[in-house]
């Protein structure tokens, strides 16, 4: 087991998202995230667009890990999301992203949020496993690739 294992179900798995903007990804995840957590989805964009606007999440070659802390959250969640089109982002390579996994985190910092976004930027970092991420088309696989990488096979 590892920290993501916990993290991501498959209803919180979106492929071929048809978001055209920033705007609508957040949108679209303030939605999954208010149906999991009960707080309210204008909420959620909110937390979302404060982090970003101390700067972009986007780590380049297509991905980005939006996220923020969260007053009333207790415990982390995370979303993935693939999109149908890629959109931009503001990258540090100026290229569009389409993947995006979104965390939620308790408003009180701690070490684990810390190795949650740690586990993730890895995860994306790794070139395999953003091929399979871009193209594997079963939420139920993206889904068990999310829960298991790192871990010992």
């Amino acid at each position: 087991m590892n920290v993501l294992t916990d993290l991501f179900t498959l209803d919180r798995i979106a492929l071929d998202d048809p978001a055209k903007s920033r705007a609508d990804v957040f949108e679209a995840a303030g939605a999954i995230f208010s149906q999991k957590t009960g707080l309210d989805p204008n909420a959620i964009v909110g937390f979302l667009n404060a982090r970003e606007d101390l700067g972009s999440t986007a780590l380049g070659a297509g991905v980005a890990i939006p996220h923020g802390r969260v007053k009333g959250l207790k415990q982390p969640v995370a979303a993935f999301f693939r999109l149908r089109d890629p959109i931009e982002f503001l990258a540090p390579d100026g290229e569009p992203i389409s993947i995006l996994i979104f965390l939620l985190v308790p408003e009180k910092a701690t070490q684990l949020h810390l190795e949650i976004l740690s586990s993730i930027a890895q995860l994306l970092s790794d070139p395999d496993a953003r091929k399979s991420l871009n193209t594997e088309s079963s939420p139920d696989v993206v889904c068990q690739m999310l829960q298991t990488w790192g871990s010992p096979s």
